[in-house]
């Protein structure tokens, strides 16, 4: 693998790296306080509580996601890999970087990766919407 010359410093990708593994699992430490509390509830509200659990459950996953795409990042930084594209192994652009320090791939393999079906690949992991009925 080609190393990645990396513009910016390692220093910024690392600061930054580490403030989103804080702030993923702040989120999740969240998530599960907010359920716990609930306690009991009526017959008649178990619906809605299955339903926000499914919810929760929905974006912990994306969170734990989010989270191993940060550590995988981190580790990258520490073996000197970091920058480069784990499929063409050219430089990802800085302004990429800087954007989504946990990218793992140049923008033309991240799109070739999403148009070929492979919803793995998609490390932005950016939250969809759910609607309730």
């Amino acid at each position: 693998m080609k190393k990645a010359p990396v513009q910016d410093s390692n220093r910024f990708y690392r600061d930054a790296l580490i403030e989103k593994r804080e702030e993923v699992t702040a989120a999740l430490g969240v998530k599960f306080d907010t359920l716990a509390k609930m306690g009991r509830l009526a017959e008649e509200d178990q619906a809605q509580l299955t339903h926000d659990e499914y919810v929760s459950l929905h974006f912990n996953s994306l969170d734990y996601g989010q989270l191993r795409l940060v550590e995988e990042a981190l580790d990258r930084l520490e073996t000197g890999d970091f920058g480069a594209c784990l499929s063409c192994e050219e430089p990802i652009p800085a302004k990429r970087l800087r954007a989504l320090p946990w990218a793992r791939y140049c923008i033309p393999c991240q799109e070739s990766s999403l148009l070929d079906g492979d919803p793995e690949e998609n490390e932005a992991r950016q939250r969809q919407p759910v609607f309730v009925k």
